[in-house]
């Protein structure tokens, strides 16, 4: 072994813990240099953009040219969400539900792409699409309580309200469907080609002279057809099963049933000529309600989602429409950002089966009463 001395260990162990500190020096002035070189990333305070505060700078005629509600309207759309849009706390700058409804509202109105409504609010892209899709699928919740057929009490008045409109009798409603056009999904897309060869949901729907949407089916491909979505709706079901105290008018499209009358095909004698022109008349308003639907709610006409976020958007528009017909919402026709609806498919081809003898008595006994 060999001995050491104590004088130079000391001195070895001095000039390691020298070098040592040399070099915690050197690390933390590579920390202060790197944390100045890179503007202290790591601290720096997020920014946030002011948003817009559409409720305070417009007046009542400017929210409606751009969201197609009032300030009340708003207001009450949004306590109707706000159980499902409800933020509990304030933390990292959220949105309220007002401030959500008005994005919802503003894609709905517009049609536009979420970049474009995000630069109007003052939000980010994504944040659009997030905030829409939450909104679209709240308002879809509540289509079973603002989308119901006539109760009793209200029967009475809806048949008197057709009547007007084309002295057509005992009628409670009236049906088609209307194709709402969107992007091609990413599977099955064949199935959404409609008889224009663009992709679309079918959508069917039923309405009463007031233009007000009273059972709806949202959830079909464009290349399904109309008869065949009333055939396997909830609706078929429960009008096969309850003979309801009245009847639905329909076209061509759909077979003759003791409660869904449609026109003759080739009048033969002027009672059922006359019965055609007023079936017409009649039948008018639930292409005026698709009109109405489509304008009010430009985003109908080409929706840039897959099939079912399109289905929960279609769902969130019949909903407000119903609350923008009820409580009287003007429909702004001058709106500049609204284009027209864009053409319909041709009509289905019409519905072929051996209808019953009890369809043509039925729709008989109306010819030889009325017409």
């Amino acid at each position: 072994s060999t001995s050491e001395d104590p004088g130079s260990s000391e001195i070895v162990l001095r000039s390691r813990m020298n070098v040592s500190s040399r070099e915690r020096g050197t690390d933390m002035a590579g920390i202060v240099h790197r944390y100045h070189h890179f503007g202290g990333r790591g601290f720096r305070q997020r920014v946030y953009v002011e948003r817009a505060k559409p409720l305070e700078q417009y007046t009542d005629e400017e929210l409606y040219a751009r969201f197609r509600f009032g300030s009340a309207d708003i207001r009450y759309i949004a306590d109707l969400v706000r159980p499902k849009l409800q933020r509990r706390t304030r933390r990292s700058h959220s949105l309220s539900v007002e401030e959500q409804v008005l994005i919802g509202l503003r894609f709905y109105a517009s049609g536009t792409f979420y970049q474009v409504v995000g630069d109007n609010i003052g939000v980010d892209k994504s944040t659009v699409s997030d905030v829409v899709k939450a909104v679209s699928i709240a308002l879809a919740s509540l289509v079973n309580q603002f989308v119901s057929l006539p109760k009793d009490d209200q029967i009475a008045q809806t048949k008197h309200k057709f009547f007007l409109l084309g002295n057509m009798p005992n009628i409670i409603g009236v049906i088609d469907c209307t194709h709402v056009h969107i992007q091609a999904p990413h599977e099955r897309d064949w199935e959404y080609i409609n008889r224009k060869g663009r992709r679309s949901i079918n959508i069917q729907l039923v309405g009463d002279a007031d233009l007000i949407i009273t059972n709806c089916v949202v959830k079909w491909p464009g290349s399904v057809h109309d008869a065949r979505i009333l055939r396997e709706s909830a609706l078929y079901r429960e009008l096969q099963n309850n003979r309801p105290d009245g009847i639905l008018l329909g076209d061509s499209a759909y077979p003759l049933l003791p409660w869904l009358m449609t026109p003759f095909l080739a009048a033969t004698t002027p009672a059922q000529a006359r019965f055609n022109t007023a079936h017409c008349k009649t039948r008018c308003a639930i292409e005026r309600l698709n009109v109405v639907l489509k304008r009010r709610f430009a985003c109908l006409n080409y929706l840039r989602v897959e099939p079912q976020g399109a289905c929960n958007i279609i769902l969130a528009c019949i909903v407000l429409h119903n609350i923008a017909t009820r409580r009287n919402v003007p429909l702004r026709d001058d709106a500049d950002d609204a284009p027209e609806p864009v053409e319909e498919p041709d009509q289905p081809l019409a519905f072929c089966q051996n209808e019953g003898l009890t369809e043509h008595v039925v729709r008989d006994a109306i010819v030889r009463h009325y017409f």
